[in-house]
C-alpha cells in the first residue's frame, strides 16, 4: 500500500519551467520531440520556502526538491473547477514549451478509506469528473498517471472490501478512452503497483491499458529502480503489447525500501534518480518524481497528516541522498568533507545473478562529463546497465554519462545500475574522474 497526496485547486496560471534534456517516446512513425519536464511553482514546498527564508534547511530543500519537476496531483473532488485547474497547469506548460505530469486520483473509495481516503461519490460522477479533467489537458504533450492503486488494491484479496472490481476496471477503461479521445497528445500510464505489490496483467488489460501508453510503478513507494525496471519489463512482456512502455517513480527510492517494509514515513529513505524522459532504454519512457518528496504519508511517528509538507521529512531525503552511510544508519551531509562518496544498493538476486545500483555523490567541483570506474568482486560479469554507457575489462568497469546526466554539479548524485552474473558483492576501488570514493 502507498499513500497519496491531496492537491489544492491551482492558484494561478503562471509557471517557472526547468530545462531538463528529454526525448519523448512518441509513436514509432513520428520523430521524437525534444523538450523538458515542467516545474509547477504552486506547491507546498514552495510555500514553505517563501514562509521560511531563514531556515538553515531551506537552501538544501530548494536545490534538491523545490527546483526539480514533480507531478501535480488532482485529488480534491471539485467537479466545477477541475477543468480550469488542470488547464492552469497545462496551459502554463505549453507556453513554456515543457511537458507536465499530472496525476488523476479520484476513483471512488480510493485508498480503501485509509489515510488518503476520498474520491468521487460514485462511478457516474467519476466519469463526469474525468471528462472535465480531460478537457483541461489541452492540445500539448502531457503525461497522465491514471489512478494510483486503483487496480492492484481492488484485485488483491480483500484489501478493498465493497469494491465492484469489474465496474471499477470498466470505469478505468472508459476514463483512459476519454482522455485519449479528448487530448490526443496525452500519454496515459496505468498504475501497476510495484515489485513488492504486483498486479495481475489480466486486470490491466481489462482496464484498457492497451489503449494507453504504458504502466507506472512504485508510485509513492521506495523500491529500487533496478527492481522496478525488472518488474515493469516482465509485466510489459506479459501484457503482449509492444508499443507500451514503463515509467518509474524515483522520488524517494534512493536507498530502496526500509528493511522492515515500513511504508509510512520510514526512516533512512533518500531522493532517487532525478526526473528525466531520456533513460537510455526504449522500454523505459521516464523516471518521474510522482510523489512530492517531503509530503507526509500519514500521521505516523509524529509526522504531519497525509499529503502535508513536512520539512523534517524533506531534509532527511536530501541528506540521505547526499552521502549518508546507508539505510540503517543515515548520517547528515557534510559539504566539503569528501571529494566523492559512493553508496552501494543491492537489488534483487536469483540463482545466477543479481541487480544493483551505485549512487555516487560528487563532493568536488562541477563536472561537465565524468568517468566512473570500479572493480567488481571476483566472478561478477555485467550483462545489462542503465543511466550510463559502460564497458567491463576483466573485473574493472568504466562508465561514462548518457545524455541526461552529463553534468554532475558539486554535491549532486548520479545513480547508475546494472545486472550482473555472479553473487551479490560490493564494488571496490570506486573512482570519479580519478578521485577515490568512499564506499558504503
Amino acid at each position: 500500500m502507498t499513500l497519496r497526496t491531496p492537491i489544492r485547486r491551482r492558484l494561478a496560471p503562471l509557471a517557472v519551467p526547468l530545462a531538463l534534456a528529454a526525448v519523448w517516446p512518441g509513436p514509432a512513425s513520428a520523430a521524437p520531440s525534444a523538450s523538458g519536464l515542467y516545474l509547477d511553482p504552486h506547491t507546498q514546498v514552495s510555500t514553505w520556502l517563501a514562509q521560511n527564508p531563514g531556515d538553515e534547511r531551506a537552501p538544501r530543500i530548494k536545490a534538491h526538491i523545490a527546483d526539480v519537476p514533480r507531478a501535480t496531483w488532482f485529488a480534491s473532488y471539485e467537479p466545477q473547477g477541475v477543468k480550469a485547474d488542470v488547464r492552469a497547469v497545462t496551459g502554463a506548460a505549453e507556453q513554456a514549451g515543457r511537458i507536465p505530469a499530472l496525476v488523476a486520483y479520484m476513483i471512488p473509495n480510493r485508498d480503501c478509506n485509509s489515510h488518503s481516503a476520498g474520491g468521487a461519490p460514485d462511478l457516474p460522477r467519476y466519469q463526469e469528473w474525468i471528462t472535465q479533467f480531460a478537457q483541461g489537458l489541452g492540445s500539448g504533450e502531457v503525461i497522465v498517471l491514471l489512478e494510483p492503486d486503483a487496480i492492484v488494491q481492488a484485485t488483491r484479496g480483500d484489501q478493498c472490501r465493497g469494491v465492484d472490481v469489474p465496474a471499477r476496471l470498466a470505469a478505468l477503461k472508459q476514463a483512459g478512452a476519454t482522455i485519449k479521445r479528448t487530448a490526443p497528445n496525452a500519454r496515459v500510464y496505468y498504475d501497476a503497483g510495484h515489485s513488492g505489490w504486483q498486479v495481475d496483467p489480466r486486470y490491466l488489460l481489462e482496464a484498457g491499458v492497451a489503449q494507453g501508453d504504458g504502466i507506472v510503478t512504485n508510485v509513492s513507494n521506495f523500491r529500487t529502480t533496478a527492481d522496478e525496471t525488472a518488474y515493469g519489463k516482465a509485466l510489459l512482456d506479459r501484457l503482449g503489447t509492444p508499443s507500451l512502455g514503463l515509467v518509474v517513480d524515483t522520488s524517494r527510492n534512493g536507498n530502496g525500501p526500509h528493511p522492515s517494509a515500513e511504508w509510512c514515513n520510514p526512516e533512512g529513505r533518500a531522493l532517487g534518480t532525478r526526473p528525466t524522459l531520456t533513460t537510455g532504454d526504449p522500454q523505459v519512457h521516464g523516471y518521474l518524481w510522482v510523489k512530492q518528496p517531503g509530503e507526509s504519508d500519514g500521521s505516523c511517528r509524529g509526522y504531519k497528516p497525509a499529503g502535508r509538507f513536512d520539512p523534517v521529512l524533506a531534509d532527511q531525503l536530501v541528506r540521505n541522498a547526499a552521502g549518508g552511510s546507508g539505510p540503517s544508519d543515515p548520517q547528515p551531509e557534510q559539504p566539503g568533507t569528501r571529494a566523492c562518496a559512493a553508496a552501494y544498493r543491492p537489488g534483487s538476486s536469483w540463482g545466477t545473478g543479481h541487480t544493483a545500483e551505485l549512487a555516487v555523490t560528487n563532493g568536488g567541483a562541477a563536472l561537465d562529463g565524468w568517468t566512473l570506474t570500479w572493480t567488481f568482486p571476483a566472478g561478477q560479469r555485467m550483462t545489462q546497465h542503465w543511466n550510463m554507457a559502460a564497458v567491463q575489462d576483466g573485473a574493472t568497469v568504466t562508465a561514462r554519462p548518457v545524455a541526461h546526466n552529463t553534468r554532475l554539479d558539486r554535491d549532486r548524485t548520479v545513480t547508475v545500475g546494472y545486472a550482473a552474473d555472479g553473487a551479490l558483492g560490493k564494488p571496490s576501488r570506486v573512482t570519479l574522474d580519478g578521485t577515490s570514493c568512499t564506499v558504503s
